[in-house]
């Protein structure tokens, strides 16, 4: 009884050793991804934010030419205003995407209801 009990460990070890590690980044791979992420960040946050606070004025001018038109206006607001804010590693490896502008539902412009601007997480999944 006792060899077989050292032939089930001895095998559950071989099993443990042959199953492959699991991917891990090194240290370098993950700093050099972050220093990516925070250079990409300091040139993508300014454009992203000028063109947000354009996109908002041009939409409250195109809300007053055309006598409160809501929808005329949130159709600016929504594609300036709306999209990624700061780039993380995994939107620059491909994993995320980057969505620069925002898009206008199309089911709101269907049945005449205004939705609100959704808000993106900024955790992964």
């Amino acid at each position: 009884m006792k060899g077989f009990t050292v032939g089930i460990a001895a095998a559950v070890f071989a099993v443990g050793l042959a199953a492959p590690a699991p991917a891990r980044a090194s240290f370098l791979e993950d700093a050099g991804w972050g220093s990516l992420t925070m250079l990409s960040n300091v040139v993508y946050m300014p454009v992203k934010l000028t063109y947000s606070v354009l996109g908002g004025l041009t939409g409250g001018l195109a809300w007053a030419c055309t006598a409160g038109d809501t929808r005329v206006a949130e159709k600016i607001w929504v594609t300036s205003m709306a999209g990624t804010y700061v780039l993380t590693p995994r939107m620059l490896q491909g994993s995320d995407p980057i969505a620069f502008a925002g898009t206008p539902d199309a089911s709101k412009e269907a049945d005449g209801s205004s939705g609100s601007l959704k808000e993106q997480g900024l955790g992964g999944s």
